[in-house]
């Protein structure tokens, strides 16, 4: 047990190193300011304390020495202590006087380095801070010193001009009229590159670039890295060109489906906001029908076994699972299952499908299914369109609809309500994340772009009144991930 100062890098969540990921997990206790990324805190036990101490501008919930006595007083207690701060704990982060504070109370503490923003944020404007032939050195500074320093303060910016190489300035946007007049009274040009960089590595990360005379003209905000040198003149951006930066969409999935969807637009640049309006759970008989299908399954009793979702799929894995039986249950039953994501569910048991149709929707399975006799197994949620049973009746198979399991609302919480308020696209992936995204947002608006993952489900939004402007060709999270990409080509991002 001890205290933990943290370093949780510029904002990029997969910025975290292992070390803090592991701390994080096991934490009672996690103390965190205003620059860490709030998404770490979900890494922590869900009742582990949460305790915000961040300093915004005109407003200070703790003291530096309230924060302190905090994480002594909490560390006396034997708990597992978390100080979550921005970058590094010891780069102009205060981390040396708590850790001064811990060490005078008798209080055991550990550091963890994290990637300062000094590095990071310059890494992701595609600004490097050193190169071999020019800038063979980089020095980092604050431009916002502590009140005591007094007017002239501590910082000689002039002879910091004069020591060459790249400049980095942390907290410095309030005052940067005058450090580039001492910059340039210290001898660097006045057309010396200037880059400033607002909430760097994260979605909504920002760069303006100016010189030493102009950049007190720009429209600077906090919190900003700011790199001055010849390498500021650089533009090496990757980060910044991913198509969907700066766009914050709703994922309305269930919450542990909700991940593959949430990290795909990430990884295009969007920053996105996890909102489930479904909630996947056990069907209304326990699950009976389903293991007493299971049985007959084994026994032979059926021809085809058709998916529709990867929850059917998972509920179906897991009730062979329960019957003690295996992949080998299902040895001489062809298997349908109606889209990719499906078909990867089934390949956990090693099970490929034997029909995937061409268009991931009811109708095109119906169509692609062949006539015969027999019976077919559909375990499936308990509400769904009656399209697939009477079509695959409607060829001569005899069909039993076993419910795999149901999907319940999810309430939609004032936190929650917020985020939705701030998103500019919202997504859904089935006709029930429409419709109980719908109800639990009531008379609340809803962002005012709407992306479906196929004509059903885009269907189902225009009944309640939606503009569907973004509807995938290829009806699976690949493909509305990919048709977003395309509508965000025509379509700017708004000004932050």
């Amino acid at each position: 047990m001890a205290v933990h100062l943290v370093g949780a890098g510029p904002g990029d969540p997969g910025l975290l190193t292992v070390r803090a990921h592991a701390l994080l997990r096991a934490a009672d206790v996690v103390v965190y300011d205003r620059l860490s990324q709030e998404s770490l805190l979900d890494l922590a036990p869900s009742g582990a304390e949460r305790i915000d101490v961040g300093k915004a501008p005109g407003h200070v919930r703790l003291s530096q020495d309230e924060i302190n006595d905090l994480l002594v007083a909490r560390g006396r207690q034997g708990e597992t202590v978390v100080r979550l701060k921005g970058g590094d704990p010891f780069v102009f982060a205060r981390g040396g006087e708590e850790a001064a504070a811990l060490a005078a109370a008798g209080v055991p503490f550990e550091v963890v380095p994290g990637i300062s923003s000094a590095i990071g944020v310059p890494a992701y404007a595609g600004i490097p801070v050193t190169l071999r032939h020019s800038s063979t050195s980089f020095t980092v500074v604050t431009g916002h010193e502590d009140d005591a320093a007094g007017e002239d303060g501590t910082v000689d910016w002039q002879a910091i001009a004069r020591v060459g190489g790249t400049i980095v300035i942390l907290m410095g946007v309030a005052n940067i009229g005058p450090i580039a007049h001492e910059l340039m009274a210290g001898g660097l040009a006045p057309d010396t590159p200037v880059a400033s960089v607002t909430w760097g590595t994260r979605p909504e990360q920002v760069t303006v670039r100016a010189t030493l005379a102009t950049v007190a003209d720009q429209p600077l905000r906090a919190p900003a890295t700011i790199v001055v040198g010849e390498v500021a003149g650089l533009d090496l951006a990757w980060f910044e060109r991913r198509p969907l930066l700066g766009r914050r969409v709703v994922v309305t999935r269930a919450r542990a489906q909700a991940g593959a969807l949430a990290d795909r637009l990430a990884a295009e640049g969007a920053a996105t906001v996890e909102v489930p309006a479904i909630a996947v759970g056990d069907p209304a008989d326990g699950g009976e029908a389903l293991a007493a299908a299971v049985d007959r399954l084994a026994a032979g009793a059926y021809a085809w076994v058709v998916v529709t979702s990867p929850n059917g799929a998972t509920r179906l894995l897991a009730a062979l699972a329960a019957a003690g039986r295996d992949a080998r249950a299902l040895g001489g039953v062809r298997l349908a299952a109606i889209g990719p994501g499906t078909a990867e569910a089934l390949a956990a048991a090693r099970l490929v499908p034997d029909l995937v149709p061409p268009r991931f929707v009811a109708e095109s399975l119906v169509a692609e299914f062949p006539p015969g006799e027999g019976r077919v197994l559909l375990p499936r949620a308990a509400v769904a369109r009656g399209v697939l049973p009477e079509g695959l009746a409607a060829k001569g198979w005899d069909v039993d609809v076993v419910e795999a399991y149901r999907t319940a609302p999810v309430p939609l919480d004032e936190a929650a309500a917020a985020a939705v308020a701030e998103a500019e696209i919202v997504t859904f992936t089935s006709s029930s994340t429409v419709t109980n995204f719908l109800d639990a947002l009531g008379d609340r608006p809803a962002p005012p772009v709407v992306a479906a993952i196929g004509p059903v489900t885009a269907a189902t939004a225009r009944e309640r009144g939606l503009r569907v402007d973004v509807e995938a060709a290829d009806h699976t999270i690949d493909g509305l991930v990919a048709a977003l990409v395309a509508w965000a080509a025509d379509h700017p991002r708004p000004a932050p």
